[in-house]
């Protein structure tokens, strides 16, 4: 991935992205905001009991990376769902209510969502012209967001999943993520039975392996170009907020793209 400075605030850019030109996008790491521990400093969520104050200037910091007022833009209320929201020009300066993905082909509209250990998903359809994101915990693997975002790619603009790009931003590392067997039995029934999501560690425990279940996933619904970031935020709390290393009192660092 790219790494990118601009004006105090750091983000990555994955590689092939990052060259296509219809396109801007960025997965902002902690820095550069002005929220106080513990959600120091570029915390982008209102549900975790930040100051609203200091989340509001931070989402307007993270859009004017990329020249973006809050009022052209959309964002999700995640609850670990399968559900799919197609969002237009109507729907700038709003969010949507209850859904875990967010899908456009509207130039001039800015699609973000925010993250602590989930996996983030960026899609894009350089044929049809159309981009999206998803949020995927182990609860969204087990219910198979990824198949629910790519049914609904297609049949809002005609998609097809062997054009797609995706790509598999930060997220809790396997080596970092102990579960439990009904954790394991529930994600492994929502991918391909040879999917490699189980390690086990040094520890002795079984961890799961997200980006290798929401890999595996993509790869069961035609899609072969991927990009994984590898980045495990739970190891690296310098630069992202993780909600399992940090015991649950963090903020939530975010992700934005558009069509220009």
């Amino acid at each position: 991935m790219k790494r990118v400075v601009y004006d105090r605030l750091t983000y990555y850019q994955f590689d092939d992205l990052a060259a296509a030109p219809t396109v801007y996008h960025g997965i902002f790491t902690r820095m550069g905001g002005v929220s106080r521990a513990p959600f120091e400093s570029l915390n982008l969520s209102h549900s975790v009991g930040d100051d609203p104050l200091a989340v509001t200037e931070n989402n307007r910091r993270m859009l004017a990376a990329f020249g973006v007022k809050p009022d052209q833009a959309t964002t999700a209320w995640l609850v670990h769902g399968r559900v799919v929201a197609v969002v237009d020009r109507a729907d700038a300066g709003h969010f949507r209510q209850g859904v875990d993905a967010l899908i456009t082909r509207e130039r001039g509209l800015a699609l973000t969502m925010r993250f602590a250990d989930c996996v983030p998903i960026v899609l894009h359809d350089r044929v049809q012209g159309a981009i999206g994101m998803a949020h995927a915990g182990w609860r969204g693997v087990a219910v198979n967001i990824v198949a629910a975002t790519l049914d609904a790619l297609q049949a809002a603009f005609g998609s097809e999943p062997s054009e797609l790009w995706a790509g598999i931003g930060p997220c809790i590392g396997v080596e970092r993520y102990r579960v439990g067997a009904e954790v394991l039995a529930a994600v492994a029934a929502a991918c391909p039975p040879d999917a490699a999501i189980e390690q086990r560690q040094p520890d002795g425990y079984s961890h799961l392996d997200l980006n290798a279940a929401v890999g595996a996933q993509l790869r069961a619904c035609g899609v072969t170009h991927i990009e994984d970031a590898r980045f495990c935020t739970a190891t690296h709390t310098d630069e992202w907020f993780s909600h399992r290393a940090e015991h649950g009192q963090t903020g939530r660092f975010g992700l934005v793209i558009g069509l220009h």
